[in-house]
């Protein structure tokens, strides 16, 4: 099991319910092709998975995009423990929020998909990662596997070290990877997408906007 430490406790009581969505974290102190491997054979985390994704998944045929009451405002770190906060939102029109672990076969095996993607974007896009499973910024151990994990899948985008300002968030979701969709001024754009389905979250992007236009 993971260990947490005691004054990440709120994260944590989130970050389990992530690990029932998704295997086990047996795998998250090893290397990524074992961790593939393991992701894989999780056939019961990654059916729970589709199961709820098939209640909250969004697709290009829907023609609103409800937008939340609250924006999310945050301040935290990125994986060279360099300060962020919410303003990265204010760049551009609409922010991929992928929720992922690094325990997470699916995440993983995503995630060179996702590193190319956020390179062919359209300049008013991006992808951001939050590592749900990363306890604070003196958790070492899951910041170095995270990283490997970008470095082998040539990810270049941001991602954010989880504080407190993310437990609302993350104590909705269900399973990882689950994806959100942020507008400039910082809120939800429809219903997130719950597993690894990455022709959908461009389906979304890609009609959100043709609804701008």
């Amino acid at each position: 099991m993971l260990v947490f430490r005691k004054w990440m406790l709120p994260a944590a009581l989130a970050a389990l319910t992530l690990l029932s969505a998704c295997g086990n974290s047996a795998g998250a102190g090893k290397e990524t092709k074992e961790t593939k491997t393991e992701g894989t054979s999780a056939v019961a985390g990654e059916a729970a998975t589709e199961k709820e994704g098939a209640k909250t998944e969004n697709t290009a045929d829907d023609s609103k995009f409800a937008v939340s009451d609250d924006s999310l405002t945050f301040t935290a770190k990125n994986l060279d423990k360099e300060d962020i906060d919410s303003s990265i939102f204010a760049d551009k029109d609409l922010t991929v929020l992928n929720v992922w672990g690094t325990f997470c076969g699916p995440c993983i095996n995503e995630m060179p998909e996702l590193a190319a993607w956020a390179k062919e974007m359209p300049e008013n896009v991006q992808i951001v990662g939050l590592v749900a499973d990363i306890s604070g910024e003196s958790d070492d151990e899951h910041i170095a596997l995270a990283k490997k994990i970008m470095e082998q899948s040539s990810g270049e985008f941001t991602n954010i070290i989880p504080g407190v300002d993310f437990v609302p968030l993350l104590s909705n979701v269900v399973g990882v990877p689950t994806t959100y969709f942020i507008n400039k001024e910082g809120k939800i754009v429809g219903r997130p997408i719950v597993g690894a389905q990455v022709p959908k979250y461009k389906a979304f992007v890609e009609e959100y906007l043709k609804s701008l236009e």
